[in-house]
C-alpha cells in the first residue's frame, strides 16, 4: 500500500485496457457505446463493494453535491474532445500534443493550487525528455488542420484539469480551503469533499454512463448499435465488452487511489511513459516495425520517467525526515 505499488498497478491496469480497448473496438467501434460500458460496470463495481462493505459514503452538502456534478460533465467532454479531435489530426500529432499534459497541469497547478508551491527545478528538467521521447517515440505523420489543432489543445487542458480535480476531491481539507484565482473569478468557495476512491468512483459512474449515453444517441451512434446488435453481437463479443468493462472498472480504482497518493504531475508524468510503454507491448503482441527515431524515442521517455520518479521520491524522503 504505496505511492510506487499504486503507480505500477496504475500501469497494469492501463497497459492491459489500452490493448483490449483495441482489440474490441476493431469487432465493436462505438467508442462512446463502449466508454458507457465502462462507467455502467464502475457504477456497479462500486454498489457490490459498498454492499460488501468497503467503504461508507460520505455525507455531502448541497454545494459539493454540484462541484461532483460538474466533475462529471469535465470527465465526460474530455472524453468526448479527444475521440473528435482524433478525427482531424494524426495519431502521431495528437500523441505529441498529449505529451504536454504534464506543462498544462504545472500551469493550472500554479493558479488554482498556489498554496502547494511549484515544482523544483529538477523536477522541471525531468520533463523535458519524457515530453521529446513521446514526440519521437510517435514520429510520423504530423497532418492536422486549424480546428483539429485547437480541439487537441483542448483536449489537453481538459486532460490536466481532470487530473488536478481528480485529486481535489479526494485530498483532506487543508490543502482545497483556498484556490487562489478560482475562487476569485467564481466569486464563490470551491467546496472539494475527501471521498474514498470507491465513494467518488460510484457517485461519478452514473452520471458519466448517463452522458455517455445522451451523446451516444446526439451522435447517431446508438441507432448504429442497435442494428449491430441485431445482426452482428454473439456471446463471445457480448463476453468481451463485459471482461472490457471490468477492466476499465479496476483501472478508476486504481486511478484515483493512485492519484490520491502521488498527486496530478505525477499521473501525468505517469500518462506519458505509458503511452511509450504501449507502443513496446504493441511491438511485441502485434509484431510491428519502429524506426531509430522511434526507438530513440522510447528511450527518452522512459528514462525521463525514471528520472522523475527518483526525484519525487527524494523529494517525499527528504520531507518525511524534515
Amino acid at each position: 500500500d504505496t505511492p510506487a505499488a499504486w503507480l505500477a498497478l496504475y500501469f497494469a491496469f492501463n497497459l492491459g485496457l489500452t490493448l483490449y480497448n483495441k482489440g474490441v473496438l476493431v469487432k465493436f467501434p462505438f467508442p462512446y457505446t463502449l466508454t458507457a460500458v465502462h462507467a455502467l460496470c464502475g457504477s456497479i463495481g462500486c454498489w457490490i463493494a459498498l454492499e460488501l462493505g468497503y467503504f461508507k459514503p460520505q455525507p455531502l452538502t448541497r454545494a459539493e453535491a454540484i462541484t461532483l456534478g460538474a466533475f462529471s460533465v469535465l470527465y465526460t467532454v474530455n472524453i468526448a474532445v479527444s475521440n473528435i479531435s482524433l478525427h482531424l489530426v494524426t495519431v502521431p500529432f495528437h500523441q505529441v500534443v498529449r505529451a504536454a499534459t504534464p506543462l498544462f497541469t504545472i500551469a493550472l497547478g500554479a493558479t488554482l493550487l498556489p498554496n502547494r508551491g511549484p515544482p523544483s527545478k529538477l523536477k522541471l528538467m525531468s520533463l523535458l525528455p519524457v515530453v521529446a521521447g513521446v514526440g519521437f517515440a510517435t514520429y510520423g505523420d504530423y497532418y492536422f488542420t486549424a480546428w483539429g489543432l485547437f480541439l487537441t489543445l483542448l483536449g489537453t487542458f481538459l486532460a490536466a484539469c481532470k487530473t488536478i480535480v481528480t485529486n481535489l476531491l479526494q485530498s483532506p481539507p487543508p490543502h482545497v480551503a483556498k484556490l487562489g484565482k478560482l475562487a476569485k473569478l467564481s466569486g464563490t468557495t470551491f467546496h472539494a469533499p475527501q471521498l474514498h476512491p470507491l465513494d467518488l468512483l460510484l457517485r461519478m459512474s452514473p452520471l458519466a454512463f448517463i452522458q455517455c449515453v445522451v451523446y451516444a444517441y446526439l451522435s447517431g451512434e446508438l441507432e448504429r448499435v442497435r442494428a449491430f446488435g441485431a445482426t452482428e453481437m454473439t456471446r463471445g463479443r457480448a463476453t468481451a465488452l463485459l471482461f472490457n468493462g471490468v477492466i476499465a472498472f479496476g483501472l478508476n480504482v486504481v486511478s484515483f487511489t493512485a492519484n490520491k497518493r502521488t498527486g496530478p504531475l505525477t499521473m501525468t508524468v505517469a500518462a506519458n511513459v505509458k503511452q511509450v510503454l504501449t507502443i513496446v507491448l504493441a511491438v511485441m503482441i502485434f509484431d510491428l516495425t519502429i524506426t531509430p527515431t522511434n526507438l530513440l524515442g522510447i528511450v527518452l521517455t522512459l528514462a525521463g520517467g525514471g528520472w522523475y520518479g527518483a526525484i519525487e521520491y527524494g523529494e517525499k524522503k527528504r520531507k518525511s525526515r524534515a
